[in-house]
């Protein structure tokens, strides 16, 4: 449940950040309001993207059983957990430069008259954030087996969408509580321990299904010190990818995907360094 809190969270406040910023702007370029009817226009549309690729997964998720259906969802755990890293990596490129990316689309689509592109511009990021928020979802209870408590999920999506919108609150207004930087960096931090939970949880799909060797296994026993099967050691292998009993594949896996991750990321600081001291370059 604290994985869907937080994750729904998390994109929600991205969504009301995207939609936010055009509404600013398309009150600012038009006064009669009519561009604002087609950016709720395409709010809806990508809510309906996102609701549809919902509806596919489930669809196929009951049209395939057995060893088929475990397939799928570990297929399903390693894309989530590779979509997430690809979210924070993109976001550490793009974040900064979102107002004035969607200054320059929603004030060329005024200019031209093209309303029909603010609803365009809005579907695609709406619908980005939503189908985001269906894979990690759909990944994470995959993860966890299976989400068969449908009024704790209710629950959970309830307690995203208060949480977010006072975070969104705060971050509008006044920095003097909570920063959108802050907020990206906490966020990416327990974004990037989820990312690396549903890599523990693959590879233990993967050893069920026969795909990987555990090798030793158990390689240690922390128990004594926090039982992963507890309240709180749950919530902690939950959000980290703890496990008091791993095999060693759960701790070579979720080595490499730190190493992996390291590397990326410098590789990605270097290429934004370069392309600072010499933006002619390509």
């Amino acid at each position: 449940m604290e994985q869907i809190v937080f994750v729904v969270w998390r994109e929600i406040v991205e969504a009301l950040l995207v939609v936010g910023l055009l509404h600013a702007l398309l009150r600012k370029q038009d006064s009669s309001g009519y561009a604002l009817r087609y950016l709720w226009l395409g709010v809806g549309g990508g809510l309906v993207m996102a609701i549809a690729l919902a509806g596919v997964l489930l669809g196929m998720a009951s049209l395939l059983g057995g060893k088929a259906q475990d397939i799928f969802s570990t297929i399903l755990v390693c894309v989530a957990a590779l979509l997430i890293v690809q979210m924070v990596m993109w976001m550490r490129v793009h974040g900064a430069k979102l107002h004035g990316h969607f200054k320059e689309k929603s004030g060329a689509a005024m200019a031209s008259g093209r309303y029909w592109g603010i609803a365009l511009l809005a579907a695609i990021a709406i619908g980005r954030e939503g189908s985001e928020t269906v894979i990690f979802l759909y990944g994470m209870s995959a993860a966890q087996q299976a989400l068969t408590d449908w009024a704790q999920f209710s629950v959970a999506i309830l307690m995203s969408l208060a949480l977010a919108g006072f975070t969104y609150w705060l971050l509008q207004a006044s920095s003097r509580w909570l920063s959108w930087r802050v907020f990206f960096r906490f966020s990416e931090a327990v974004l990037l321990l989820l990312a690396a939970s549903l890599v523990v949880s693959g590879i233990d799909r993967m050893i069920g299904l026969g795909w990987l060797h555990p090798g030793i296994d158990p390689l240690w026993d922390t128990s004594a010190f926090l039982d992963d099967g507890s309240r709180f050691g749950g919530l902690v292998a939950a959000l980290t990818g703890y496990r008091a009993y791993p095999a060693l594949a759960d701790v070579v896996g979720y080595g490499l995907f730190w190493v992996l991750s390291t590397i990326l990321f410098s590789w990605q600081r270097r290429l934004l360094f370069d392309r600072k001291s010499n933006p002619t370059r390509v």
